[in-house]
Formats: C-alpha cells, structure tokens, sequence
C-alpha cells in the first residue's frame, strides 16, 4: 500500500518497506494527530483496513489513520 514516499507491505500484522537491500518494519515516530479530522472510519466506512499491530489502520489520502482516544492518528 502506498505509505508517503515509499510501500509498505503488510505481513503478520507489521508493515514493512523496502530500504536499501533490507526490510524496515514501517512505524510512525512518535504521536502525530491527524488535526480537524471530521470523518469516522468504521467497517462500512469505504477505507480499506490494514492490521497493523493490536489495531487497524484506515488508508485514507494517502496515509492511515488509527484511532487513538477521542481522536485519530496519522500512522
């Protein structure tokens, strides 16, 4: 799945991306809220859902978002 710059590709759960001749597992570096995000991803919501970790991400715009309390993240 398309991830900023670069793929990421999900296996057992992680997102890995390719970076120079090795795999990284693709985490984001520490809290980043996703400001003024009105839209509540849900099952039905029309985003497809990435296992990542004990959660699910939502690809959306271009990036994931996973809900964190009262708010969403950008992953």
């Amino acid at each position: 799945m398309p991830h900023g710059d670069h793929t990421d590709y999900v296996h057992d759960g992680h997102l890995h991306r390719e970076h120079d001749g090795h795999w990284d597992e693709c985490e984001p570096a520490g809290h980043s809220v996703h400001e003024r995000h009105e839209h509540v991803h849900h099952d039905e919501c029309g985003h497809a859902q990435v296992p990542h970790g004990d959660h699910v991400d939502y690809l959306h715009d271009g990036h994931r978002h996973a809900e964190h309390g009262d708010h969403w993240d950008d992953h």
